[in-house]
């Protein structure tokens, strides 16, 4: 049950509109409460309607249904606290089940772990990786935590590690070009005019005879971004057969989201996340470097 404390400068308000407003609290999870928790100030249990003034104490809680079934399975945890949990993801796992695949994703992790330890949290992921990507997951244990966060997308880096079949010219740029779905296709998306504006930055770490290895750094969130803007550029990742990578020498994309940095949505401090690259993709660099 979260505590929120009134600011000394904030004024006399409903706790509606003090938890919307002041404490960020979107209007699913208000909703929540209204129907199905309780509201206390400074102990004493309230109604939706109370005012609320400087100095006060606001305690909520609400029903935390999960249709998540707890899985016992392997958890790397870079990061915790008691509003956030920073874990890897490897290659071939979902974050999130699915009406096809109901376990076996990270989300069943999680949930297994919170259960072991008896917390009472859902899962809320703020990114979400592709299945054949691995690397970092920002989790927030509560969803107002999580509301903060999406809120706030503009202030977290994003950054990764891809593997490409050709070396890009420049060597460093940014590609901005909207990406969309592919018509006829319910997983693919191109570049086209009418789609969601995408904007990548990309730097060259190391080259190798007929590939490389790229920093890229998220302006913006698109499914598949990353895939597709550097297809578009003649320069697919390799594995990645869906946007015209070989699969010659990975069966999955050479793509790891290896940084996260942000502001923590309640110290403020900043928080720098670094995951190194799996074996997979050191084995690959290493027989990339050993044909130059």
């Amino acid at each position: 049950m979260p505590d929120f404390k009134v600011s000394s400068t904030c004024p006399a308000l409903p706790v509606k509109d003090f938890l919307r407003r002041q404490a960020g609290l979107s209007l699913t999870l208000w909703r929540k409460i209204k129907n199905s928790g309780s509201i206390v100030i400074n102990t004493r249990p309230a109604a939706i309607n109370d005012l609320v003034y400087p100095g006060d104490i606001i305690t909520v809680s609400w029903p935390n249904n999960s249709s998540i079934t707890p899985e016992n399975l392997p958890l790397t945890i870079l990061y915790e606290d008691e509003w956030l949990l920073v874990v890897e993801k490897s290659a071939g796992m979902l974050v999130h089940p699915t009406s096809g695949q109901p376990s076996g994703t990270l989300g069943n992790a999680v949930l297994h772990y919170y259960s072991t330890h008896n917390y009472l949290y859902g899962f809320h992921p703020v990114n979400r990786l592709d299945r054949n990507t691995s690397g970092l997951v920002l989790i927030a244990k509560r969803p107002d935590i999580q509301h903060v966060l999406n809120q706030n997308l503009q202030h977290i880096t994003k950054q990764y590690l891809a593997i490409t079949a050709a070396v890009p010219k420049p060597p460093q740029g940014v590609i901005n070009v909207p990406i969309g779905r592919k018509p006829g296709s319910i997983i693919e998306r191109e570049v086209r005019p009418d789609g969601q504006q995408a904007i990548t930055r990309y730097s060259v770490l190391a080259t190798f005879s007929n590939a490389c290895l790229l920093d890229i750094t998220l302006e913006t969130g698109r499914t598949h971004q990353i895939r597709v803007h550097l297809s578009y550029i003649g320069c697919p990742l390799l594995g990645d057969d869906l946007y015209g990578g070989s699969i010659t020498l990975l069966s999955r994309q050479a793509l790891h989201a290896a940084k996260l940095i942000l502001p923590h949505p309640i110290t403020k401090q900043q928080l720098t996340l670094v995951s190194p690259l799996p074996a997979d993709l050191n084995n690959l660099i290493t027989n990339l470097a050993s044909n130059l």
